[in-house]
C-alpha cells in the first residue's frame, strides 16, 4: 500500500509545501535585510547630506532659519570658494597631505617587513609576538597621548607635524600588519621555498613574489594608514598649537568657530572638502580594501 501511495504521489503534496515554506522563508529573509540596511543607510546618509545642504547654502540664508532645513533655496559655492582662496585653509590642507604621505610609506615599509618576517621567517616567538602586535591595535589613543605627550616632549617635537609622522605609525602599523600577515599566509610555502632553492634571499622574495602577489591587501592596509593619518583629530588637538603647524581636521574648528560664533556654511563646506580625498579613494578602491581584511580575518 504504501509503494502504490509513493507511486499515487502521496507525499508530493508535502514537498512542495516544504519548498513553498522555504522560498517564503527566503523571502522574508531578503524583505527583512533589506529593511534593515535601508533604515541604516538613512541613518548614515542624513548627517553628510545634511552637511552638503548646508555647504551650499549663503549666511544670509543659514541665519534666516526659515523654509525647510534640508532643502537650498538659493545654491551658492561661496563657501567653498572662500575656503579654496583662503591662505589658512591651504596651509591647513598641505599640512595633512605631507603628514598623511609621510606616515602611509613609513607605516607601509615597517608592516610589510614585519609582516613577512613573521608570517615566513619562523623564528621562535613569531606567532605570540604577531599576536602582541594586533593587541597593542586594541589600546584607546585616548589613553595614550598623555604619556606620548611627555615623550614628545623630551625629543621636542611638540608643536611639530613630524610629531604626526612618528606617532600615527604606532596607531597605523599593528593592524597593517595584521593584514598582511594574513595575505602572506594565505601564499603557498612553496613559492618561497622553490624561490630558497634556487637560491633567492628572503629580500628578493619578499620582493619579486609576496608584493606582487599581495597586492590587494598592501592597497587595503595602505588605504587603512590613509584614514588613520588624514582623519586623525586627537593627536594634532594635543600637539600642535600653531596655525601654521596644524592639519586640517584641527584648523576647521580653530579657524571657523570663534568663541561661540559658528561660521556653519564654511566649516560644512570644509567638512566636504576635507571628506572628498576618502571618499575619492574608498570609491576605487573598496574591492581591494574588502578582500584585504576578508584575508586578514581568516588567515593567519
Amino acid at each position: 500500500m504504501s509503494g502504490a501511495t509513493a507511486a499515487a504521489g502521496g507525499p508530493v503534496p508535502r514537498k512542495k509545501s516544504k519548498v513553498g515554506s522555504l522560498e517564503r522563508q527566503q523571502r522574508i529573509s531578503i524583505r527583512s535585510s533589506y529593511a534593515a540596511l535601508s533604515i541604516f543607510v538613512v541613518i548614515f546618509l542624513v548627517p553628510p547630506f545634511y552637511m552638503v545642504m548646508t555647504a551650499l547654502k549663503s549666511s544670509a540664508e543659514i541665519s534666516a532659519q526659515q523654509g525647510n532645513p534640508w532643502i537650498v533655496q538659493s545654491p551658492t559655492m561661496e563657501n567653498f570658494i572662500q575656503l579654496a582662496t583662503d591662505a589658512s585653509f591651504q596651509r591647513y590642507f598641505i599640512n595633512s597631505v605631507w603628514v598623511t604621505a609621510m606616515v602611509v610609506i613609513i607605516s607601509m615599509a615597517i608592516a610589510i617587513l614585519a609582516a613577512f618576517s613573521l608570517s615566513r621567517m619562523g623564528f621562535k616567538g613569531a606567532q605570540v609576538l604577531s599576536t602582541g602586535v594586533f593587541l597593542t591595535y586594541l589600546v584607546p589613543p585616548s589613553l595614550l597621548f598623555i604619556p606620548l605627550f611627555q615623550i614628545v616632549g623630551t625629543l621636542g617635537l611638540i608643536n611639530n607635524t613630524w610629531v604626526l609622522v612618528l606617532l600615527f605609525p604606532t596607531l597605523a602599523v599593528p593592524f597593517c600588519t595584521w593584514i598582511m600577515i594574513g595575505y602572506f599566509n594565505s601564499i603557498p610555502k612553496e613559492l618561497d621555498e622553490a624561490a630558497l632553492i634556487d637560491g633567492a634571499t628572503y629580500p628578493q622574495i619578499l620582493v619579486k613574489i609576496f608584493i606582487p602577489v599581495a597586492l590587494p591587501g598592501i592597497i587595503a592596509a595602505t588605504i587603512f594608514a590613509f584614514t588613520v593619518a588624514w582623519g586623525g583629530f586627537l593627536y594634532p588637538l594635543a600637539y600642535l598649537y600653531s596655525a601654521d603647524q596644524a592639519t586640517l581636521t584641527v584648523g576647521i574648528v580653530r579657524e571657523l568657530i570663534k568663541g561661540d560664533v559658528f561660521a556653519w556654511g564654511m566649516i560644512m563646506a570644509a567638512c566636504v572638502m576635507a571628506a572628498a580625498p576618502p571618499i575619492i579613494v574608498y570609491t576605487f578602491l573598496m574591492d581591494y580594501y574588502v578582500a584585504g581584511l576578508t584575508a586578514g580575518a581568516t588567515k593567519g
